[in-house]
């Protein structure tokens, strides 16, 4: 039992480092202005917060989050639907990586959605999130507390217990999930991006939604973009050079006039 509640303190834990380190590198790779879908400029001038209240809103959020997550599996023993055993096959690994993958975009989608539809959740809740109209690499997770329980700890709960991963698979699932996440707030179209191959579902992708002209589309995150096709809140766009250096992600001809 001590073995399995290690891995489970670890899957809590491990993103939490994953998330500063990764974002860290991103950051230091803000200077690249040929790569980048917002000016340094812009970013000072049109994001609502301070760097530093971000940065205490992320460390607050993931304090909470971990401290709920550990009591969940203290609770629950750290079985409810999740395997104990670490399987051996790469089939089973992966099958159980894209069962929590579609639960993970389906629940985060919804939820998501009806912050912005429902005025009061997203006046109150979703909001503070909106306040970094040029976001960054550790801003990704820039949340009001009760949101981040309700899509991110709740959404994670899931994936684990319908994949049914074991603990150890979580580590590298959340990890994983948490990589992608920075990666679509970090501002930067990087060529060679493995992540931008993979997935449609990237930085510009997520940056129109952060623009005034995108807020009611491209709520899917963090991996596919299949519920905005289904439902019809995917805006397409294309990527165009800024004359002053870097990208710009402009909605296509049809929505111009939205």
């Amino acid at each position: 039992m001590g073995f399995a509640v290690s891995d489970e303190l670890l899957g809590t834990v491990v993103p939490i480092v994953v998330y500063w380190i990764y974002s860290g590198m991103y950051m230091c790779l803000g200077s690249f202005e040929n790569y980048r879908l917002h000016s340094k400029s812009d970013e000072e001038e049109k994001n609502l917060v301070s760097k530093l209240t971000v940065v205490k809103g992320v460390l607050f959020q993931q304090l909470l989050q971990a401290a709920v997550a550990i009591l969940l599996f203290t609770v629950t023993g750290g079985h409810a639907g999740a395997s104990s055993q670490q399987p051996s096959s790469f089939i089973v690994l992966a099958s159980q990586f894209v069962t929590a993958m579609l639960v993970m975009d389906t629940w985060q989608y919804f939820l998501h959605r009806y912050f912005h539809e429902n005025k009061f959740l997203y006046r109150h809740l979703h909001s503070r999130h909106h306040c970094l109209v040029v976001p960054y690499a550790f801003g990704a997770l820039y949340n009001h507390p009760l949101e981040g329980l309700l899509l991110d700890t709740v959404g994670g709960a899931l994936s684990f217990m319908l994949s049914g991963m074991s603990p150890r698979t979580s580590i590298y699932f959340f990890s994983f999930a948490t990589i992608k996440t920075v990666d679509d707030h970090c501002g930067l179209m990087l060529p060679g991006n493995p992540l931008h191959i993979f997935f449609r579902n990237n930085s510009a992708y997520h940056d129109v939604h952060h623009q005034l002209y995108g807020s009611k589309y491209n709520f899917s995150q963090p991996f596919f973009v299949m519920w905005d096709r289904i439902l019809g809140t995917y805006m397409p766009y294309s990527l165009e050079k800024r004359a002053e250096g870097g990208f710009e992600a402009r909605p296509t001809k049809e929505f111009k006039e939205d």
